[in-house]
């Protein structure tokens, strides 16, 4: 029996690149899948091939439009069970809401707990996802979920750069810290915290306060996602100001809203370099944009997820 006889895998129109190059990897065809709208703008699925009783991974990240993306993975989760799919994964590559993963202020929702809700209620079975916001989104799910780290291709990335320099990684604020350490270990390099101060939901963010040195030594900021570019701009400002010189950005998820990718461009960053946990188009591009693919390390994570191998023993530091 051919080990991938029983494995299917499938995709929404959030990232249907990221998912051919995930079959690409796994040595099969994408399944034959339809995901469209009507013209009274419902979302309509239909799974094309036979999976009943197969293993069923959806690839999807939760893409703009946002909430498109996300009526999409759930439809399709429920199409899958429908269709009497053996097991459903769900492959969420870029979890959004991430961000809404606690009560900050009176009378708020914690959006990421209704998202995780919806996935399962859906029919899902399990779900792999790649660098979450906020380690505690895992709770909030009751099926299995295997979360992904960008660190060990970031950091592969950026030794064969072959930098000089002393290296200090820095983390755009307290949370980050562990994210950023795990840079540190990998490259043996210093650590160092901008605390930082976001202002109310306007999406603008004041670096406050530099915990570490990074005088005449090369900086990299480590952060999970970009969005407007606030956040890394602030950090990297104010290393500017301590002393740091040459500035590196590595982050998993490339949201780039808004005016990010020219700002992010006429920064004092070196190189900004993301993974295409989410679709880059080229208005996104800039001249220091410099793009890792994550499709085989989640290919190689479905195979495991496939093939009952352990998903974990993927990030041994030795086998960096």
């Amino acid at each position: 029996m051919a080990l991938y006889e029983n494995l299917k895998v499938f995709s929404g129109n959030a990232h249907r690149k990221l998912a051919k190059d995930i079959c690409r990897y796994l040595g099969i065809p994408l399944g034959e899948c339809e995901v469209f709208k009507f013209s009274n703008d419902n979302t309509f699925v239909r799974i094309r091939e036979n999976i009943r009783q197969q293993d069923v991974f959806l690839v999807q990240p939760i893409a703009f439009p946002v909430n498109d993306s996300i009526m999409e993975l759930l439809i399709m989760i429920d199409a899958a069970k429908r269709a009497s799919a053996g097991r459903i994964t769900a492959v969420v590559p870029y979890f959004a809401y991430a961000r809404s993963d606690k009560k900050d202020q009176p009378r708020v929702p914690i959006t990421a707990r209704l998202v995780a809700n919806l996935i399962e209620t859906a029919g899902a079975d399990r779900v792999l996802t790649l660098e979450l916001h906020a380690g505690q989104i895992q709770g909030f799910f009751n099926i299995p979920l295997d979360e992904l780290s960008a660190i060990p291709s970031l950091a592969h990335h950026f030794r064969n750069r072959k930098v000089k320099n002393n290296t200090v990684i820095v983390a755009t604020d307290a949370g980050d810290a562990k994210r950023a350490r795990n840079m540190a270990n990998r490259l043996d390099a210093h650590l160092a915290i901008v605390e930082k101060v976001r202002i109310g939901n306007q999406e603008r963010v004041e670096a406050a306060t530099l915990i570490g040195d990074v005088r005449d030594k090369t900086a990299i900021i480590v952060d999970d996602e970009i969005g407007t570019g606030g956040t890394v701009i602030a950090t990297a400002d104010t290393i500017r100001s301590h002393g740091a010189r040459d500035i590196y950005c590595y982050a998993a998820h490339p949201v780039l809203a808004g005016k990010a990718p020219e700002i992010l461009e006429n920064s004092v960053i070196k190189e900004l370099v993301v993974t295409d946990s989410l679709p880059v188009p080229p208005s996104k591009m800039g001249t220091k944009t410099s793009v890792i693919s994550v499709a085989p390390m989640l290919g190689e994570a479905i195979h495991r997820i496939h093939s009952g191998s352990s998903v974990g023993a993927m990030f041994d530091l030795d086998s960096a």
